[in-house]
């Protein structure tokens, strides 16, 4: 017989006396009945004494916190094996869930204590900064969240990629993947495998998580891209539901369709193909600077750390799918990237605590720089920005001739025009690179002279630039356009 569960008081649910408990509550009670005691947790530096783990006083912020557990003079040490990367975060609960008597007559939430999932979420925090540096606090948390949300995929309308590169070796990018291979949802290697055993692997109700290590081998040659078109396909396919490949299958040959949904994270040298990193959370990884430490991963010491860390926090999300499939959060960007970033922000939502407000931090912090740094279009976006900047720094005319735009274009010192094909932009290449967007050049008269010349219309350009580059930028930051403006009669 099961044994009768009880809430914190040890009172019997059916017993009267007993404020009836929603499943998610049970859930937590269960977890924390089957948690080991822990040893008082060690002080964290810059805690106050007292405070919660998880709360830091204001002079030290979790970000300063960490930094100087995981970059000092001295390595942290490893905990013991029953209490997990707690920084204190796994100690026995010793408040009940809100609402619930705790035998003083007061049934209100405890303000003081973080709720279980932001605890979970910080222990992750930690446990991942323990292995790698990652480049900035936001891609921190970025991968914490990532590797949460991969525990919720059948909520998820969307399938974020991690792309995690960087500009040479040595830099991370393979550790980090051999902590996410311990604390995602059922990690899938991809090495070897061929594309007809991975579209079997991850065509299920729950699929499992994808793992590219090596990526640049994959797709950093043309030919190479060329011999991977198909898995290209398929990460570009998986990233939205309901988007089934087609394959002929069998003895009878019959056409079957594969469902593809599933979340991968790639890790490579240098950038990915452009469509997987326009569906990819973006994390730029670098090389160690001297200060910076970080301790070795051994995968008998620290394999069941992470997995006992991954199944507590598969535990808390395992009643929330239903809760997850049906938020829609406030998102801080739009279109593809707050399709990429919604299940990170709706992890964050259900973590609760300081979680939301960091992973919007992040979303908006990292998709800004990733659109600066966007190869969509390549320099077809590049040419539109450049060519505002020309008519901001000269006053916004109504018109500027092809050879003003080029002498501007040629002499930005942070452009590609001057080494532009063999001798620099021409009018030519400016034609072809605009061509796309319906704007060509026409015969303008341009005052005082009254001289006819090849030239622009600001007004041809103006939906461009709402649709493919709307922030205008300052003039001032233009290239140099003081050589010779023109204004059309």
């Amino acid at each position: 017989m099961k044994p009768t569960p009880t809430d914190s008081t040890g009172a019997s649910p059916d017993s009267p006396a007993a404020a009836p408990a929603s499943g998610p509550e049970l859930a937590r009670a269960a977890l924390r009945a089957q948690r080991p005691a822990s040893a008082p947790a060690q002080p964290v530096p810059g805690q106050a004494p007292g405070a919660a783990p998880w709360q830091a006083t204001p002079t030290a912020p979790p970000e300063a916190t960490f930094r100087a557990a995981t970059t000092g003079s001295g390595m942290p040490d490893m905990p013991a094996p029953h209490t997990g990367f707690d920084l204190g975060h796994d100690a026995p609960d010793t408040n009940p869930p809100a609402g619930v008597d705790d035998g003083t007559g007061d049934s209100s939430p405890h303000t003081h204590a973080a709720p279980e999932g932001a605890a979970l979420l910080d222990e992750l925090r930690c446990a991942v900064g323990r292995y790698v540096v990652l480049p900035h606090e936001h891609a921190l948390d970025a991968v914490v969240l990532w590797i949460t949300a991969t525990h919720l995929q059948p909520a998820w309308q969307h399938a974020p990629r991690l792309a995690v590169v960087g500009p040479a070796k040595r830099c991370g990018k393979s550790r980090l993947l051999d902590v996410l291979t311990e604390t995602v949802h059922e990690p899938f290697i991809t090495i070897n495998a061929t594309i007809a055993a991975v579209f079997r692997s991850i065509g299920t109700e729950e699929p499992p998580t994808l793992l590219v290590d090596e990526a640049d081998t994959l797709f950093g040659t043309a030919k190479a891209a060329e011999r991977n078109e198909e898995l290209r396909g398929l990460l570009n396919a998986s990233h939205q539901r309901n988007r089934p490949a087609t394959r002929v299958s069998g003895p009878e040959h019959k056409p079957v369709q594969f469902a593809t949904f599933a979340m991968a994270a790639l890790a490579g040298i240098g950038d990915l193909p452009d469509t997987i990193m326009d569906r990819s959370i973006v994390v730029r990884m670098r090389r160690r600077a001297p200060g910076e430490r970080v301790q070795p991963f051994r995968s008998r010491r620290d394999t069941p750390l992470l997995h006992e860390l991954r199944d507590r926090i598969a535990a808390w999300l395992a009643p929330c799918t239903n809760d997850a499939a049906g938020m829609e959060p406030v998102m801080p960007v739009e279109d593809r990237a707050a399709d990429t970033w919604e299940p990170l922000v709706a992890v964050a939502e259900l973590a609760g605590g300081a979680w939301p407000e960091r992973a919007r931090a992040a979303c908006t912090a990292m998709t800004a720089y990733e659109a600066g740094n966007d190869d969509e279009g390549g320099p077809r976006i590049r040419i539109l920005a450049d060519i505002r900047k020309v008519f901001a720094a000269g006053g916004d005319p109504t018109a500027l001739s092809t050879e003003h735009l080029l002498t501007a274009l040629r002499t930005d010192p942070d452009g590609p025009w001057a080494e532009w094909g063999n001798g620099g932009l021409t009018a030519r290449a400016v034609q072809v690179l605009l061509k796309d967007y319906g704007i060509t050049s026409a015969t303008i008269r341009f005052a005082p002279d009254g001289i006819q010349r090849k030239g622009f219309h600001r007004a041809a350009f103006t939906d461009a630039w709402e649709r493919y580059c709307p922030a205008g930028p300052a003039a001032e930051h233009g290239p140099d356009a003081n050589t010779g403006d023109h204004t059309a009669a």
